[in-house]
């Protein structure tokens, strides 16, 4: 039997304990998870692309079937050169819905054989966005609770040297 391989695409910037719980949920179901970290310059992340990978490898590292890579590329070519069939979205509030069902359609129009499997992550992370995360940071507030403590000290070094 063929393994099922899930595709949590994002761009982690940074790496939130919302995401590890995501990740947690898929390697349970997944046989294997790939974390594809997402160049995303659109977006304006803090960290570089090397960086987020670095991070979110050793933030997933406890998984054993969970790997990082990063990448620069419409994401159903990504998932073919996975050879992935499943892609993992995580929905936080039913404010996230809309767009995700959105992306699953297009997604779907793209690459047929994909299915999208949404994931809600626990109660203590609902509220979690790395949006947020990086604003709080920035404007020196604490986010210990949201990240590892390894990813709070990246993301304290990165912000004093910008």
């Amino acid at each position: 039997m063929k393994e099922t391989i899930a595709v949590y695409p994002g761009t982690f910037d940074p790496f939130t304990r919302g995401h590890e719980d995501l990740v947690r949920r898929a390697a349970i179901l997944f046989d294997r998870v790939v974390v594809a970290v997402a160049r995303s310059n659109s977006k304006n992340p803090i960290f570089p692309l090397e960086d987020r990978v670095e991070i979110a490898r050793d933030a997933v590292s406890a998984f054993p079937n969970v790997e990082v890579v990063g990448f620069d590329c419409l994401l159903m070519n990504f998932l073919k050169q996975q050879d992935a069939r499943v892609i993992i979205r995580g929905l936080r509030a039913v404010s996230d819905f809309e767009y995700e069902f959105q992306m699953a359609g297009m997604n779907r129009k793209l690459y047929p054989d994909v299915e999208t499997v949404f994931l809600t992550p626990g109660e203590e992370f609902m509220f979690i966005s790395a949006t947020m995360v990086r604003e709080i940071a920035r404007l020196g507030g604490d986010v210990s609770k949201f990240v590892q403590p390894r990813v709070l000290a990246r993301l304290q070094e990165r912000l004093k040297s910008k």
